[in-house]
């Protein structure tokens, strides 16, 4: 009996080993979760499952009810003792966080609070076959659930996206289904951007004229702002949301564990309101509805009459909105009216203010007093720094990281949102065929790299580092297709980034979060959502090694091949980096099991003199317009005719530029050309000339300077130095001075500020 015994506890032993076998298996969960194992093993979904949650945990339980009963499941309710589905409290996990434990008996999730609890669901959800996402999708309903462990919980406490419904109106439907989304990727914020120069959006009831004037403008710019002449439609527009609309909405969003955040826009972009009660602005003059975009000098005047305005207005949304937290925007507020403007510098005066940045601050810690006294905190774009910051205000940075630095220093709570990784108005991709976007360069890995938190913050002022928001400005976006477009899948590594983390090994960890996309697209395919697939568009790269110059393919996604052809030859497999050694041209795409996928990349390679050279920058370029590297100047390869932001153009803010090139022999040269982006609509200004000096072997020195060609009718202006005269048989070293521009005129959009200035491919001929 004891011999028998002893077989039969080996028997189980080797059973539970065989329950608890672990797997290799990347579940396509984004988020990712903190901590996560995957058993052998499944468990069954079905209307048989029994379920029990606390009574706090009603949100979560509300979710999954829907979502399984919208698909066919019905969960039956019973004690925690007889469920095998259950929902407890665990005051020791993190706040936010939540474990998840599913066996092939039972699902177990416990959270500290309702967040935790919902945000379990939601990974619950996405372990759960996609096609439940489908209205009836299981008519016998039954799924199976891989066996897992995960412990998880938020790296940041703020994790946002924003959506601007001023310059292109959107119903609230689509409001709706847009914080859905957020909420499927445990985004816990939603900044409404509701006021503008282009129209108004909330009612107001003791401003009725915002909602019947302010709200609708009379047409509408056709095409991109830099087109010459502009183009308008001729067309009404507007829209606006009514009280209830709001609480309607604010309703939903606290189903799915959304905080609503409203934007309120002051002092600049007011133009809109203004034009309603022309009173509120310092000339008092009738001014129409902004019908383009950019930035106007319309802004509000800070008196007694503009502050009453605006604290009856702050109390109405005040009264719809039970977040913590109110936005008052104070960006791009050109400060001409209130120079010329009477009462303007006698509140200077009186105040003892030095100037309009800090009348700008004194007028945003007006408002944060009064937003303080209701109970709120209020959020600024980062110039709300200019003149000195509001005690209690919370900064978006959103030009760069210096703002959010320079706050979090301060010790003032940041969100971050800088242009060069969080605005998805910027284009996805190179491709010509993009959907036309207001300009700039954010591709899916490049959203993936933000790190929210600078290294130049010490570990205590990291913690003023709330989280990162990603930013949906609608200039170019008139319908909700073309704003899923371009959130998705970017708003997908931006999730990743404030729930799990900055990437510790971005080699190792983009490959694989580029994977989960792959799978996750399913989801969004049977969701409906109208997603950019880039996944399978090739990246190219210049190297040189030994004197000699290489063209290198590669993807980020597993189990694909690459195909190209060279000068038109014939097609070959891709199996390692190309020698360029001529002018070349390469067709190449990625394929799987013999079917292309994606798009076709199309490569022109012009191999210039300076090629093989080196190079050295006086500056470095601005992060948002760095993507290339310094060597995206001697690369072989042009920038896009239509856009700034791609990887070939540099971006420079302000500075003046000193490029040094480094031939890799001395050699002849007879010519050298750039050229620069012109877009003044855009701050982005062509310098008025540049300066060329060539150093030769023997030391001989020659220099010139040159005017740049600009045409007003294009984009782009051409710097072109004839060096022939000089018969340089055995030059070495190229050094081009390039002024920028200065600081833009008055009148011009961007007035006050110091100009871009873009350089693209420089050819040595």
């Amino acid at each position: 009996m004891k011999h028998l015994f002893f077989l039969g506890f080996l028997l189980l032993i080797s059973c539970a080993e065989k329950e608890k076998e672990i797997i290799e298996n990347e579940l396509a969960i984004i988020p990712k979760p903190q901590e996560i194992t995957v058993y052998k093993g499944s468990f069954t979904l079905n209307s048989e499952t029994t379920y029990y949650a606390e009574d706090e945990f009603e949100i979560a339980s509300q979710f999954i009810s829907e979502y399984l009963k919208n698909s066919g499941f019905g969960l039956k309710k019973t004690t925690k003792d007889q469920a095998t589905f259950v929902v407890a409290k665990d005051s020791l996990l993190p706040k936010e966080g939540y474990a998840l434990s599913i066996s092939e008996e039972k699902i177990n999730i416990t959270a500290k609070d309702a967040s935790g609890a919902f945000y379990a669901m939601q990974t619950l959800r996405q372990l759960l076959p996609p096609s439940l996402e489908r209205l009836n999708s299981f008519p016998k309903p039954s799924a199976s659930l891989p066996l897992v462990e995960i412990n998880d919980s938020p790296k940041f406490s703020y994790r946002g996206m924003h959506l601007d419904v001023a310059r292109h109106f959107f119903d609230k439907e689509f409001v709706k289904k847009y914080i859905s989304y957020l909420s499927m990727l445990k985004m816990n914020y939603f900044h409404w951007h509701l006021t503008e120069d282009q129209g108004w959006r909330i009612e107001i009831k003791k401003y009725p004229k915002l909602t019947t004037h302010a709200a609708y403008r009379n047409e509408t710019l056709i095409g991109h702002y830099n087109d010459t002449p502009q183009q308008f439609d001729g067309q009404r527009y507007g829209g606006f949301y009514t009280q209830e609309d709001i609480k309607e909405i604010i309703a939903y969003a606290q189903k799915l564990n959304v905080t609503i955040i409203p934007e309120i826009e002051m002092p600049g972009h007011a133009q809109a309101a203004i034009s309603a009660y022309p009173e509120l602005g310092c000339t008092g003059e009738k001014i129409p509805v902004a019908t383009k975009w950019g930035v106007f000098e319309d802004i509000y005047c800070p008196k007694e009459e503009t502050f009453t305005f605006l604290q009856d207005v702050l109390t109405e949304v005040v009264a719809l909105f039970p977040g913590e937290y109110i936005h008052i925007g104070g960006d791009e507020a050109p400060n001409a009216h209130w120079e010329n403007c009477k009462h303007c510098q006698a509140l200077i005066k009186k105040e003892g203010l030095k100037d309009e940045h800090e009348l700008q601050s004194y007028f945003i810690t007006r408002i944060e007093k009064f937003l303080n006294s209701k109970g709120k905190k209020i959020i600024g774009w980062d110039e709300i720094l200019e003149g000195g910051l509001a005690p209690n205000a919370t900064v978006m940075s959103w030009r760069g990281t210096e703002g959010g630095i320079a706050a979090a220093k301060q010790h003032h709570n940041v969100i971050m949102t800088p242009g060069s990784h969080c605005y998805f108005d910027y284009y996805q991709s190179e491709n010509d065929d993009e959907p036309l976007a207001i300009g700039g360069f954010v591709p899916l890995e490049k959203v993936y790299t933000l790190n929210p938190i600078p290294e130049e913050l010490s570990e205590n002022e990291a913690k003023y580092i709330l989280g990162a928001q990603g930013n949906v400005w609608t200039e170019y976006m008139k319908t909700p297709e073309h704003i899923e477009y371009m959130i998705f899948p970017r708003i997908l590594a931006l999730s990743e980034v404030d729930w799990k983390g900055p990437s510790q090994n971005f080699e190792k960890d983009y490959p694989q979060f580029v994977s989960c996309v792959e799978s996750f697209m399913e989801r969004l395919d049977v969701m409906g959502v109208n997603f950019a697939n880039h996944l399978y568009q090739l990246k190219s790269k210049i190297f040189k090694e030994n004197g000699k110059v290489y063209y290198e393919l590669s993807t980020p996604t597993h189990g694909k091949d690459i195909f190209y052809s060279l000068n038109d030859t014939k097609e070959k497999k891709y199996e390692g980096p190309i020698l360029i050694a001529e002018n070349s041209f390469i067709k190449s795409y990625v394929s799987q099991n013999g079917n292309p996928l994606g798009k076709t990349l199309q490569d022109s390679i012009i191999y210039h003199k300076a090629i093989n050279g080196s190079i050295t920058l006086n500056k470095e370029p601005h992060p948002k317009y760095n993507s290339g590297g310094k060597e995206a100047l001697i690369n072989g390869r042009m920038g896009s005719n239509a856009r700034y932001g791609d990887s070939e153009w540099l971006g420079f803010w302000g500075d003046d530029l000193e490029v040094t090139i480094n031939l890799f022999q001395p050699m002849e040269i007879s010519k050298v050309s750039t050229r620069f982006y012109h877009a003044p609509g855009q701050w982005i200004h062509a310098p008025n000339v540049a300066t060329i000096q060539i150093i030769s072997k023997g030391g001989e020195m020659k220099s010139e300077t040159v005017s740049v060609s600009s045409n007003t009718e294009k984009t782009t202006a051409i710097l072109s130095f004839d060096l022939s005269k000089f018969q340089l048989n055995e030059a070495y070293k190229i050094i081009i001075r390039v002024p920028n521009y200065g600081t833009i005129p008055q009148g011009q959009q961007g007035a006050g500020n110091e100009a871009w200035t873009f350089i693209d491919e420089i050819i040595v001929e």
